[in-house]
């Protein structure tokens, strides 16, 4: 029998959910679904890839499926910090909606206002948005949140650290006071739930793991090196490991484009992705990646929250992360779905505060692994076992 059948989901649905392959909830979906159904409010807090996104899609099919939308008049609201959430969402949605009358809209940058004031013209059940272009659309009166039912506030932790929260709480004062709010983050300390406070009324809070743990089906790994054997290491890993795909973040992002300069003249092919990219370049670097027509993608942080592709089999942080918290998700682009995944992270000397600051979040001392240019041999101190270069150890085998 499909688990789903357990949350108070219909029986179409989970029909369609078996059909998707969709047989057993996680445990974040079992938790907050059927309070969802009830009408809560709801502070949630899983890892990243733990299904969050099914958690507030399904019962926002279910509550909105018998009335229709009226034109310019949303029944859903959901805030995401990015384009790429948004559209992963999004896509999420349309494979849900697959025999639904219900219909969604994409308020993202990139795409003309005025396409967008057509769809909302149509009537719109599900509304999609990046704060920023929604407030451009509240500015210029196109849309109306008298039938606004449910509020979804995504990535709450990184709307803070993108300085979202003004916007949202914007957004909020247009918003009808009675009104079902979901919230929903990867972190929830106490900045985050008193931010939430401001949105829900009486919530159920969720906590299906530690507040900024760490999956653990993910091998975490730090490297220390200096910036002279720094580019030399990043190779020999690249040149070594079997990887499906190998996604490595860099601070800035005018250091991105000097890395994929430096790896194209070590003859090591890879894909650019940050936040200054026009949203095509975006979207045709991701579907390159997600195709597989090449396995190594340089991003920037907002690649952190925004990719949500299978497969990722290695995260390399080039550079540590200044804000802790972007190393748990930064990392959780891999070991997803109950998959393995590798993190390995580059520590400079000037980086130990940094790395001192990740290790106290997530309540764990990373394993240092040693990697020997000269003699080309991996050493993982942790078991203290030599590897020969030819003989790459598991934890690099994704």
């Amino acid at each position: 029998m499909n688990k789903f059948n357990n949350l108070g989901l219909s029986n179409d649905l989970v029909s369609l959910l078996s059909e998707l392959g969709y047989k057993e909830p996680t445990k974040i979906q079992s938790l907050s679904i059927p309070l969802a159904l009830m009408g809560r409010d709801i502070l949630g807090c899983a890892q990243t890839g733990t299904g969050k996104t099914a958690s507030f899609v399904l019962p926002i099919i279910e509550i909105l499926n018998n009335q229709k939308s009226k034109a310019r008049m949303p029944r859903s609201l959901i805030l995401t910090p990015t384009r790429e959430l948004a559209e992963q969402i999004s896509i999420y949605f349309k494979k849900i909606l697959k025999y639904n009358k219900l219909n969604f809209c994409l308020l993202i940058g990139g795409t003309a206002l005025t396409d967008q004031d057509k769809l909302l013209n149509k009537g719109v059940d599900i509304l999609i948005a990046t704060p920023g272009r929604l407030i451009d659309h509240i500015n210029r009166g196109n849309i109306l949140f008298n039938d606004l039912k449910i509020l979804v506030i995504d990535e709450a932790d990184r709307m803070l650290d993108m300085g979202f929260i003004p916007d949202i709480d914007q957004i909020s004062e247009n918003l009808p006071k009675i009104r079902q709010t979901l919230f929903f983050s990867a972190t929830l300390n106490k900045e985050i739930l008193n931010i939430g406070k401001r949105f829900v009324i009486n919530p159920k809070l969720i906590e299906v793991s530690p507040p900024s743990s760490t999956s653990n089906t993910i091998d975490q790994y730090i490297i220390k090196c200096n910036n002279e054997n720094k580019l030399n290491t990043l190779e020999n890993i690249l040149s070594n490991i079997e990887t499906k795909n190998t996604v490595i973040f860099c601070n800035k992002k005018k250091d991105i484009g000097s890395l994929y300069s430096d790896l194209k003249r070590k003859n090591i092919s890879s894909i650019i992705f940050h936040g200054d990219l026009l949203q095509s370049k975006r979207q045709e670097a991701l579907n390159e990646f997600k195709n597989g027509n090449n396995k190594i993608l340089i991003a920037s942080d907002v690649a952190g929250r925004g990719i949500d592709i299978e497969n990722i089999s290695h995260v390399i942080n080039f550079d540590v992360p200044i804000n802790p918290e972007d190393y748990v998700h930064r990392i959780g682009r891999t070991g997803r779905a109950g998959k393995n995944g590798t993190a390995i992270t580059f520590v400079l000397k000037k980086d130990t505060k940094y790395l001192q600051e990740i290790e106290k979040l997530i309540k764990k001392k990373i394993k240092i692994l040693n990697i020997n240019l000269e003699e080309k041999i991996l050493k993982d101190y942790e078991f203290d076992t030599l590897y020969e270069s030819n003989q790459i150890p598991n934890f690099l085998k994704r």
